[in-house]
């Protein structure tokens, strides 16, 4: 199986903790991106492998700040495939995008809820606010698109236990299909980390963002979500398919200002600025670096990705010499029940999932 990722970089505005490339200036550019990358789709024809392709996923940036017109032209040349996500903003969400969105093929919606709380969404200078999301998902049920992914977050500064089950019982009574759910993050260089130096925000104390992870775990389990991945729950049926491939070692293709792209051998990455990745497209240049995977590379990315997953790590898998490397260091992770090896398994256990970078990190090949 192989995936296509698509980058659309455009925003309205900036949340203050995104590290991810954007611009906030859509005018007159937007409909020249989109022809650029259904032209750079073309420029890559041999990039991978397997030309099976199962999942496209159209991310940002805010893909649902393009025009309609924008929107059928790329997944038209996109092509179509098993699962086609496309991530929206609640405020962006109307009856004729959803109506879109369902006419073209596009059968997931990942909806960027992040609270339900309006104090913390001025905060992050987020567009909308927590009515627009009910309001949100109600037009995508109603154009049949029901499957739904939200994204939330927790460990907000000064947020309480109180608050944040507030947030899971208004995320549990949409009753959408996927639910992903991240502490926040303070990135270098985002206005978020800057306010953090200056003292204008304070982090959530550990212990607090563990005892509100650890309720969201039991809280959607008991509302029938299995957790599939550290930050990602599903009902049966229903995990992304699309990251699913990003943590299993698939390959694809990454198309669009500063998007990655994998094929087992060689992983490139594009320039992160819209006007040189049109310049170089419109010259039939490909606007990527890269590097080749070797040995060593291959089996860190099994370690950071599988190992995020249930399933963990097949040991059997792995080459002798990392089998034993890995067998060596673990050891530690085992002792202190942050890892367990189970029918030929390495997983992380629920003590491990909030310090999976530690457990990681032991078992790195340097």
């Amino acid at each position: 199986m192989a995936g296509i990722y698509v980058h659309i970089p455009f925003c309205k505005s900036r949340c203050i903790y995104c590290d991810f490339y954007s611009t906030t200036g859509l005018e007159g550019v937007e409909d020249e991106y989109i022809d650029c990358i259904l032209h750079e789709k073309k420029l890559r024809e041999s990039f991978l492998h397997d030309k099976d392709i199962k999942t496209i996923y159209i991310g940002g940036g805010t893909p649902s700040v393009m025009s309609l017109k924008n929107l059928t032209r790329l997944k038209n040349g996109l092509g179509d495939a098993q699962e086609v996500t496309v991530e929206c903003n609640p405020d962006d969400m109307n009856g004729d995008l959803a109506d879109t969105l369902s006419n073209i093929g596009v059968n997931r919606v990942s909806l960027g809820v992040q609270t339900f709380s309006d104090s913390r969404l001025r905060l992050l200078r987020r567009r909308h606010t927590s009515i627009q999301v009910f309001s949100a998902i109600d037009i995508l049920k109603k154009a049949g698109i029901n499957n739904i992914s939200i994204d939330l977050i927790f460990g907000f500064p000064n947020e309480t236990m109180q608050e944040w089950e507030y947030d899971i019982k208004n995320a549990l009574s949409l009753d959408v299909q996927h639910i992903s759910a991240y502490s926040l993050m303070y990135e270098d260089g985002t206005p978020l980390h800057k306010m953090l130096k200056r003292g204008i925000v304070e982090k959530c104390d550990d212990s607090l963002s563990l005892a509100m992870y650890e309720m969201l775990i039991d809280e959607l389990a008991e509302a029938g979500y299995e957790q599939y991945e550290i930050s990602n729950f599903a009902r049966k049926g229903f995990h992304s398919r699309h990251n699913h491939g990003y943590w299993t070692g698939e390959e694809y293709l990454g198309l669009g200002a500063a998007a990655h792209s994998y094929n087992t051998i060689r992983r490139q990455w594009n320039v992160s600025n819209v006007h040189e990745y049109i310049d170089r497209i419109k010259n039939n240049v490909i606007p990527a670096d890269g590097e080749d995977i070797d040995e060593v590379t291959r089996y860190n990315d099994i370690v950071t990705t599988a190992l995020r997953t249930r399933d963990g790590i097949l040991l059997s898998s792995l080459l002798p010499k990392y089998r034993n490397y890995i067998m060596e260091n673990v050891q530690k992770s085992l002792a202190n029940g942050t890892a367990t090896i189970d029918h030929d398994r390495l997983r992380l256990t629920r003590k491990g999932l909030f310090v999976s970078d530690d457990v990681m990190s032991d078992l790195i090949f340097i």
